[in-house]
Parts: C-alpha cells; structure tokens; sequence
C-alpha cells in the first residue's frame, strides 16, 4: 500500500537559523586566524537582542560583536519595523576560556592522537533517491525556501517577503519506496503588511507563491522531479494567515535546534548532536560528515541503493568504539550488512585526526552550511576574505562540503570487487 512521507526546512531567517549562522561565522573567524581554535560557541537571539555563550580556546583576538550584527545584516535584518537588526540590536558576549578537563582528552602530543572531543553516536546517510543521494521531501523542501530567497533578494516579482520562512513536502511513495506524486506542500513566509485586507493579502501571498516561486524551483529541477508535480497537489501558503511579526521578534532562536532539517529531514537516523557552533573535534559535526561521506560513495559506487552508518565515539578516545550498517535490504549483491561495516573500517579512517584531514575540516567552511542543510549540497571552492579589530585582513581559498565529494567510488568498488 502506498504511504505517504513528510519533511520541512526553514530559511536563513529563521530565527533559530539566525543563531546557527552566527554561531558558525565565529567558527569560521577563529579558523582562519588559528587553525588549532577550539570552539564551542551557543547564540540566543530575541528581540533586538543576540546573546553569545560558549568556550573558546584560540590565540586569536576578534570583534565578536561585528561578526554576530555582519552576519544578521548578510541574512537580511536590515529594517527597524523588524524589530531585530543587526545595526541596532544589542550583543551581548559570555564567551570564556575552555575548560581544561575536556582539552587534556582531545589535545596530545601527536596529532594522530588527538582523542574525541565527546561522546555520542553520529549517522550518516545516502539514498539514490535524488541526484545528490538525499531524501526526495528534504530536498524539495530545501530548494523552495532557497528559491524563495532568491525572490527576495531580486525584490522584483515579489516586494513584500522579509527573511523568516518554511516550507514542507510531503510525498507519495509506493510499496518500493518510490516517489509517485508530491502530495502536500505547506509554505509559510514572513511578508511586510499590506494596506489591503487580510484576505486579499492572502489571496495574493497565495498566488505568488504558486504561480510564481513554484514554477521557478520545477524549472531547476531534473525531469524526473518535475513530472511528480501535478494539479492536484494540495497548497498550504501561510496557513495561520498573517505573518508579520517573524525572526527573533516572533520566536527566539537558538544555536542546534533544527537538527533534522540540518541532516536528512526524518529519513534514516540522528545521533542526537548539533553542528553549528562547533570546531571539526566535535565528533558530533565531524564524524556526521564522515559518516555522509561514507554512505554517499558507498551508494555512488553500486554497493547499495540506500544506507544508513553509525560510528559512535568516547571521549578522549582516538578509535571509534564500532560502526554500524544498514542498507535496508538494498544490497546489490550477497554481503551481510556486517561485512560491509568491516570493509567500510578498511577504506575509512574514522580517527578524529584523519576525519580533519581527510575532510580538510580545519578550514573556514562552516558559515556555508549554517541554512539549507549541511548534507546534499554542493562542493565547490570559494574564496573568503576574514578581518580582525587590529588589522591584518586575510583572504583564503576555501573548499565547501568536502562530504559530499564522490572521491572514494574507485577505493569503494576496488575494495567490495565491483
């Protein structure tokens, strides 16, 4: 019997994805000045309000607050009626030293032995349900709010939008887990308020978004996607009706909260552990991407059409404690779930240090992933330019989502003899 299957993503406006970006801009600041930055860094943002807590251990000075109201300013708070924007809100920093108890089990004399930065669980998984082997729902989801960014900035068919949004899709599978039909898609989008009633506000809100953002995210899509599109898909634009009052003044926002729109929208597993805010020997965001990295060229290559990894970790402890397979019966050939967990061990050096190097993890990346999902993006290199309060501006080359690059498929085929 067919089932039905649903995810969600939410902008950069929205206000916990404000507090993820600004936490991940001051990682990013940290590593380019000191590549050796610990750093665990929550932010809190409300009503013209941004709190910054965390533990640091660098040999680098920044401007804090520069990065955080940069970092508002980049999203789009940019207005008073707002209520929330970075040139007027306050930040306040409670950024201290870290703790030495935690230091002493990840720092050691060699590198190669740097033990994990905590414990915990972390999972990583691919389908070849999508071209970038990512949840068909998530993905959709993702690519309308991105599109609906876009429109915003443009500021050209569509006037009104301000930064704060989600969008949800839900999807028809049949018994083989197959998309037949996208079913529902829920959009809602923060918008200035309007001299018109509420409901031709609505009307219009509703008619822009299906005439206008929809069409644009079908268009980028691959022929495959688009023919899941249909009239018969059910709208629901703005459902609660007014969406005025959105960002920090509407809800706060806090640093980790949207795990599941960061990772794989309710497909597969979580370990539990959030990404943003946290430097690479935070096995909870390194081993995360590892583990995608894993799934994904394990998919790529033909060893399965859908795999869920799990490595889990103690803290202080250089080798994982295990790693854990499922292919959910998709397996192109006859190997236990098991035996693909040790050959993965063979190919995959899941020691905190080669996950840093081999995923080059001590770079400035991290601001990228901060909105619209740290997986199934794409891998590429940008160069970042990064100041600090007494001069000395550097520019670096930097490589984004490393994770996602399909460069262990011949080490993964030569391994399992395909």
């Amino acid at each position: 019997m067919a089932y039905l299957f649903t995810s969600e993503s939410v902008s950069e406006g929205h206000p916990d994805k404000v507090a993820d970006q600004i936490s991940d801009a001051l990682i990013d600041n940290f590593l380019a000045f000191d590549k050796d930055s610990k750093v665990a860094c929550e932010t809190l943002v409300t009503t013209g309000q941004v709190v910054l807590a965390g533990e640091v251990k660098s040999n680098t000075y920044l401007d804090v607050q520069k990065i955080a109201r940069d970092t508002i300013n980049k999203i789009g708070y940019t207005k008073s009626e707002y209520m929330f924007d970075g040139n007027s809100c306050g930040v306040f920093s409670a950024i201290h030293e870290q703790s030495d108890d935690i230091n002493r089990g990840v720092d050691r004399a060699s590198k190669e032995e740097q033990g994990a930065g905590d414990q915990g669980m972390m999972f990583g998984y691919a389908t070849r349900e999508t071209e970038n082997y990512m949840p068909l729902a998530l993905d959709l989801s993702h690519k309308i709010l991105i599109e609906l960014a876009e429109l915003r900035r443009e500021n050209k068919d569509i006037t009104y939008l301000r930064p704060d949004s989600k969008s949800q899709v839900t999807i028809e599978y049949s018994d083989d887990n197959t998309p037949l039909r996208i079913d529902a898609i829920v959009v809602s989008t923060q918008h200035d308020d309007f001299d018109a009633e509420d409901d031709a506000m609505l009307s219009k809100i509703r008619k822009d978004i299906v005439e206008i953002l929809i069409p644009r995210v079908i268009a980028k899509l691959p022929e495959a996607t688009q023919a899941l599109f249909n009239d018969d898909i059910k709208y629901h634009i703005n459902p609660t009706g007014k969406f005025v009052i959105g960002g920090p003044h509407g809800d706060t926002g806090l640093t980790g909260r949207k795990i599941i729109v960061d990772t794989y929208g309710g497909k597969g597993a979580h370990g539990g552990g959030a990404f943003s805010g946290k430097d690479p020997s935070k096995v909870d965001r390194s081993a995360a991407y590892a583990t995608r990295h894993i799934a994904k060229n394990l998919v790529a290559a033909g060893v399965c059409d859908e795999i869920l990894v799990q490595v889990s970790y103690a803290i202080g402890v250089v080798e994982p404690m295990g790693i854990f397979v499922d292919t959910y019966g998709t397996c192109a050939f006859n190997m236990t779930d098991g035996e693909i967990a040790e050959k993965i061990s063979k190919i995959f050096d899941m020691r905190p240090s080669a996950i840093e190097d081999r995923l080059k993890l001590r770079n400035p990346m991290y601001s990228e992933t901060a909105a619209y999902g740290h997986m199934g993006r794409q891998s590429e290199t940008v160069s970042k330019t990064f100041s600090r309060p007494n001069g000395g501006d550097i520019t670096v080359d930097v490589e984004l989502f490393t994770w996602e690059k399909l460069d262990y498929v011949d080490k993964v085929k030569a391994e399992f003899g395909l």
